[in-house]
């Protein structure tokens, strides 16, 4: 029987979930809304699975590489009756439902992404290939990877685009607008082309290629850059002036140097 559920809110999103009898679900630790009572909750450390001391203390590991918990919240309905479970999303945004085994049982996403969903999904590691892709890809050298068979709900800041990308289809993309994508898109980072536009463009010196074959989900307000913006509204007195100092002779010296003939 597939997982019922349902999604409220536009901004401030949670998501509701009905549990058949002897059903259970996972959840980050703290993302719990409400429950039913005779919803039993446990800590389990790991995924929730029952793997051996040593498997759950490698899910542990990998779960707190990927910018989640050590341990992971297990919801489980004892009762004779359906019972219901909520999670909330931690930031302003969207959750997003996705069924791994459309997936083809896998799915990369961002470090903290994921929410909650079916027990049995597994979190775990995906490394890029490309060292590049690590350095600079916006989210450092690991992201996560989801597997399993079941239901996940993850959650991504701002609006969510979902776009379908043909074969050899490339998109451009900032490296922090990168929400989830499946393992058939070939991910890369790629230099913005010059110095100039780097610096006075606004969006940094690499940018993300995503290439079909498969799907990606885009996030239009990654939280970096949400804090910055907070930043420079909060940014008073002599550190403001400072900051805008900087950008001033930032600017002098890309015209100085375009004078000269020098190219970026």
């Amino acid at each position: 029987m597939s997982l019922q559920y349902r999604i409220e809110g536009s901004d401030l999103q949670y998501v509701e979930m009905m549990l058949a009898p002897g059903e259970s679900a996972v959840g980050e630790p703290g993302a719990m809304m409400y429950a039913d009572e005779g919803v039993e909750i446990e800590t389990h450390m790991g995924d929730g699975s029952d793997a051996g001391l040593g498997g759950r203390l490698a899910a542990g590991f990998k779960r707190s590489m990927t910018g989640e918990s050590f341990f992971t919240s297990v919801f489980t309905n004892r009762t004779a009756r359906p019972l219901r479970v909520s999670f909330a999303a931690p930031s302003p945004g969207k959750i997003m439902a996705v069924d791994l085994a459309a997936m083809g049982g896998e799915l990369i996403c961002q470090k903290g992404a994921f929410l909650g969903g079916t027990q049995g999904v597994k979190l775990g590691l995906a490394f890029k290939k490309r060292l590049r892709a690590g350095a600079f890809g916006g989210e450092g050298f690991i992201m996560q990877k989801l597997t399993g068979r079941g239901t996940v709900f993850i959650h991504a800041s701002g609006t969510l685009a979902q776009l379908d990308l043909r074969a050899g289809e490339e998109l451009k993309v900032d490296t922090g607008c990168l929400a989830a994508l499946q393992t058939s898109v070939n991910y890369d980072v790629k230099y913005v082309g010059n110095l100039k536009t780097s610096v006075l463009g606004g969006e940094g010196l690499f940018l993300a290629s995503v290439k079909g074959p498969g799907t990606v989900w885009l996030q239009s307000l990654p939280l970096p850059r949400l804090r910055a913006m907070l930043g420079a509204m909060g940014t008073q007195g002599s550190s403001g002036l400072g900051a805008k100092i900087w950008y001033l002779l930032i600017v002098i010296f890309i015209v100085v140097m375009t004078l000269m003939g020098k190219r970026f």
